[in-house]
């Protein structure tokens, strides 16, 4: 049996080489979106942002969040499944103004190739707050003003007409009927928070989050730490909210969801040192929704659950 010259093995060899890298090549590139549905793949950021793309979407988005329950997008990173998602999506909704800081880089190369959008954009910066703590950036946490989160869908009704324009009434209709329910809901929080008495219109978390609900409802707002649980609170941070508690004789603080309970801990065992008992009121959904069947596993059920646990609290 012949073996062929050296010259015609190295040959043979190194086409057989080659082919089998051009095969891994293509095994690992990124692919095209081959959907198993005619319906619009669609990625979101947050529970609240996946809620309201079904909310308009319907039957013909299928959405993906990336953070669940008790995830602080503060903090959060992307996944490599994560980046399997958002490349074979058609459609990616994020909150914008920073609130998924660690993501923005991510967005922005995406933003190359297909449809990125901050859902925030269609707010007017005269709606926004500006923290002096967070200088030069907005509030992202917009979605505890009903009435300002309302203005988001507009930029999913006209994002998900302009990608799928045969279903536009659809959505359009869908868009309409949701507002609707949010100028209910808006309504309710106004008429439960003025149940609670003047004096005790003091709500108190771990971090700054519901800054657009105390400007909107009516309550004073303070947390231990600033807008973003990226910042670290202090001593100083402590003694100063557990003087301004036992002072006022405020009766209740609340959890977070997202955000560890050792803060809030703190500042009730500061009052208890100086004589003043104040309970803890409830956990707050805050920047992520609750898991499912929780009562607070949409976005209109979070704020119900959550002004339920503040309302019963403070009233």
């Amino acid at each position: 049996m012949r073996t062929g010259s050296p010259g015609a093995i190295f040959l043979h060899r190194l086409i057989v080489f080659t082919t089998l890298v051009l095969a891994l090549a293509l095994g690992c590139a990124p692919q095209e979106a081959s959907h198993s549905s005619d319906r619009l793949q669609v990625v979101a950021t947050t529970g609240m942002i996946a809620d309201l793309v079904s909310e308009v979407g319907g039957d013909r988005v299928d959405v993906v969040g990336l953070m669940g329950p008790g995830v602080d997008p503060h903090y959060y990173k992307a996944t490599q499944g994560d980046l399997r998602h958002l490349t074979n999506a058609d459609l990616i909704f994020y909150n914008g103004l920073f609130l998924e800081g660690k993501m923005e880089d991510i967005f922005n190369k995406m933003s190359r190739n297909k449809t990125v959008v901050a859902v925030s954009h269609t707010i007017s910066e005269d709606l926004l707050r500006r923290p002096p703590e967070f200088k030069g950036h907005f509030d992202p946490h917009i979605w505890f003003d009903v009435g300002l989160w309302r203005l988001t869908i507009a930029a999913v009704d006209s994002t998900l007409s302009a990608a799928e324009p045969a279903n536009a009434d659809s959505f359009h209709a869908r868009a309409d009927r949701y507002a609707e329910q949010l100028d209910e809901l808006d309504a309710w929080v106004q008429a439960q928070v003025h149940t609670i008495p003047q004096p005790r219109r003091v709500l108190i978390t771990a971090h700054d989050a519901f800054g657009y609900f105390g400007k909107a409802y009516g309550l004073e707002v303070l947390g231990l730490q600033g807008i973003s649980t990226v910042a670290e609170y202090g001593v100083n941070d402590v003694r100063r909210l557990v003087s301004m508690i036992s002072e006022r004789q405020i009766p209740a603080i609340f959890v977070e969801s997202s955000v560890p309970e050792r803060s809030i801990n703190a500042v009730r065992e500061g009052c208890l040192a100086r004589g003043h008992e104040v309970v803890i009121g409830g956990t707050l959904y805050s920047d992520a929704m609750g898991a499912a069947g929780s009562g607070a596993d949409t976005y209109v059920g979070m704020v119900r659950t959550n002004v339920t646990t503040l309302v019963g609290a403070l009233r």
